[in-house]
């Protein structure tokens, strides 16, 4: 299976149109326009009945201690974790496509709410839910799609990758506000076939120069 995409190039930067957070000249970062990226994908294996889809931030500081602090930067050997910025399952089996901007056109302050998408499918949470937890002005449940934001003093250019997999099923066995690694052990043995593209992304003003 493979899959492409019109917004940026595979291994590329990403545009902050496609990104929740860019830098702004006063007080470093500002909401961005947060557009789902077009996808598109080809040589679907026999035996399809449904696609998930998760985009994942594998570079995020595993601490919080020097995030977004003045006159620092995170160190580019603290341990990184995933960060989870869109969880998507049961899309049909004959989709070959999603267009720019279909699932999200701008940042939901609080979040967006999840339950059926677009082409009848289920969007789960990302983890923006966790990370504005507590925030009186921005939290809440975080469905669907969130693009870019990572700490503008970071030491490494975050990486995101998509990954479109095929499934043998029809229906993801997960409920409610489901998260990317509830969908992840859900589709364990049920994968036929699995393409990925990947886009960097900064906030960091040294890196950007």
């Amino acid at each position: 299976m493979r899959l492409s995409t019109t917004s940026f190039e595979d291994g590329g930067a990403i545009p902050a149109r496609y990104a929740f957070a860019r830098p702004a000249e006063e007080g470093h970062v500002t909401l961005s326009d947060n557009v789902n990226p077009s996808l598109s994908w080809t040589d679907v294996p026999e035996g399809t009945m449904s696609f998930a889809l998760i985009c994942h931030d594998y570079d995020v500081p595993s601490s919080g201690e020097d995030v977004n602090q003045e006159d620092r930067e995170v160190p580019a050997d603290l341990p990184r974790v995933d960060f989870y910025h869109w969880v998507v399952v049961d899309l049909p089996a004959d989709l070959r496509s999603i267009e720019e901007g279909e699932f999200s056109d701008g940042v939901t302050v609080g979040g967006k709410t999840g339950g059926e998408g677009p082409h009848g499918c289920r969007e789960g949470l990302n983890d923006f839910t966790g990370w504005f937890e507590g925030d009186p002005e921005m939290g809440g449940d975080y469905h669907g799609y969130d693009g870019p934001a990572p700490p503008w003093n970071d030491s490494l250019i975050h990486h995101y990758t998509l990954t479109l997999y095929a499934l043998s099923v029809d229906w993801t066995s997960v409920m409610g506000s489901f998260t990317g690694p509830e969908v992840l052990e859900a589709i364990k043995g049920k994968v036929l076939s699995e393409a990925t593209i990947t886009g960097t992304y900064t906030q960091n003003p040294r890196l950007l120069t």
